[in-house]
């Protein structure tokens, strides 16, 4: 069965670059963004693993730590990541599974089989700390993922977990947000005391809480 927005993210002991791991313990009480690659040595996964190494300090600013994976063992893992290192001017800390048996592609539904029958294609799931799955992302093999976009979402995630708020279209941290229809528009000057706009009954924004 695949798995859903809100369901429970499948917890799993796999072999990585940084040794064995079990996944909730990895994840700790923060947020969690694991991604498949379709296979090591190849021209879009080298550049998307060098963009998320290049991100680290932003996803430690988001308190989120990442996991890639893909069904290719151990030792071309360790031995692509000097690849990548060297053609992205980065350095790889984080942990790359070795999932050689697809115990974790097929938990998380990784496999595409019109796509490929086994070749991952390029699924990304952002998990809270509640271990539920917050978002599903999922990319052709010839097309990279927008990491700008995966963290413009996990800000509005966040957000939006802490307060009655959502994020318009393009939204980007710092602009404003749109008050939920669960808070009265006689409510809002005591909940948002930063002021707020109402264009329509059902639409009215302020300005972003937490900044």
């Amino acid at each position: 069965m695949s798995l859903r927005l809100g369901d429970i993210a499948p917890n799993f002991k796999a072999n990585t670059t940084q040794g064995e791991i079990d996944f909730y313990d990895f994840l700790g009480n923060g947020w969690g963004i694991l991604f498949s690659h379709p296979a090591d040595f190849t021209p879009v996964c080298t550049t998307e693993l060098g963009k998320t190494a290049l991100l680290k300090d932003e996803f430690a600013k988001r308190n989120t730590k990442v996991l890639a994976v893909s069904v290719d063992p151990l030792d071309k893992h360790l031995s692509w990541i000097n690849d990548i290192n060297e053609t992205q001017n980065c350095d790889v800390t984080f942990p790359i599974i070795a999932d050689e048996n697809k115990t974790v592609a097929n938990l998380y539904d990784m496999i595409h089989p019109n796509a490929s029958e086994t070749f991952t294609v390029r699924s990304l799931f952002i998990i809270g700390p509640d271990k539920k799955i917050k978002l599903i992302i999922t990319y052709p093999a010839s097309t990279g993922r927008n990491f700008f976009e995966v963290l413009r979402v996990l800000d509005s995630l966040q957000l939006t977990a802490q307060y009655s708020v959502a994020t318009p279209a393009d939204w980007k941290d710092g602009e404003d947000v749109i008050v939920t229809a669960a808070i009265p528009t006689a409510d809002i000057p005591a909940r948002f005391p930063k002021g707020h706009k109402i264009i329509k009954p059902y639409l009215r924004t302020t300005p972003q809480p937490n900044k």
